[in-house]
């Protein structure tokens, strides 16, 4: 089966000593979990939800990205994950205000 979007989901774990820190101390497995969950039972057969290792950008943490388009994320909750979920994964709209800039990928 083909897919129409793929999201990376980082479940990225560092040593707790790292000052970046990690999107799994953020709750990286669980937004990962909640958006496959929840994709499912939107009957969003079409949309892969895989976990990732680091995306390098720790400090913004949990991150995800989706490709085809190439849409960077900082995901902090779950309720911000269902808002991604049903505006930019089932309707087509990314979320402005929880993109990340190219700015911020490259830091």
């Amino acid at each position: 089966m083909r897919y129409r979007k793929h999201v990376f989901v980082c479940v990225n774990e560092r040593d707790g000593a790292d000052p970046r820190g990690c999107c799994a101390a953020r709750g990286g497995a669980a937004i990962r979990d909640h958006l496959k969950t929840r994709a499912k039972a939107l009957g969003l057969a079409d949309i892969r939800i895989n976990k990732a290792g680091c995306l390098d950008v720790c400090a913004t943490g949990p991150v995800l990205v989706v490709y085809p388009e190439g849409v960077w994320y900082r995901c902090p909750t779950k309720e911000d994950a269902e808002e991604i979920l049903l505006a930019h994964l089932r309707d087509g709209k990314p979320v402005s205000r929880l993109r990340l800039d190219r700015a911020a990928k490259d830091a």
